[in-house]
């Protein structure tokens, strides 16, 4: 049994496969309806604990990831995962980390890397991807 997100909860984004995936701001409150099952926190330092599985991703504020292996991995595991589990990237202010995350996330649904920005711009936040250099990142992201 499958328990994925609704396309209509808040923030999050159907990929092109019909994966549904969270990003959030993690600066404020839970929003209502169920918790994730698993949580990627896109931070400088160690996120305060949560009562599911989490797994942290240093990455610094208006910057990239600090190990671009483990953020691959990560990445990729979030792609899995929100098959059959509600799963979320989240980070301070759910835009331009986030927004890199989940833009990665649509390149390995098969959204060409040049166009994955776009993608997440129109489907989660027109905001989101904050930095020229978070932009490069999902330019070279690879599947």
């Amino acid at each position: 049994m499958t328990e994925t997100w609704r396309a209509t909860d808040p923030g999050v984004l159907k990929l092109p496969s019909g994966r549904l995936v969270r990003g959030r701001a993690l600066r404020r409150p839970l929003p209502d309806g169920p918790t994730p099952h698993f949580t990627v926190c896109l931070l400088g330092k160690q996120p305060p604990p949560l009562p599911w599985e989490v797994r942290w991703l240093r990455w610094p504020d208006f910057r990239l990831p600090s190990n671009r292996a483990e953020a691959q991995a990560a990445l990729r595991e979030v792609w899995a995962r929100a098959e059959a589990e509600r799963v979320e990237v989240a980070c301070g202010g759910g835009r331009g980390r986030t927004g890199t995350a989940l833009a990665c996330l649509a390149v390995l649904d098969g959204v060409p890397a040049g166009q994955a920005v776009e993608f997440v711009r129109q489907n989660y936040d027109a905001h989101a991807v904050e930095t020229p250099w978070q932009k490069r990142y999902v330019r070279r992201f690879t599947s």
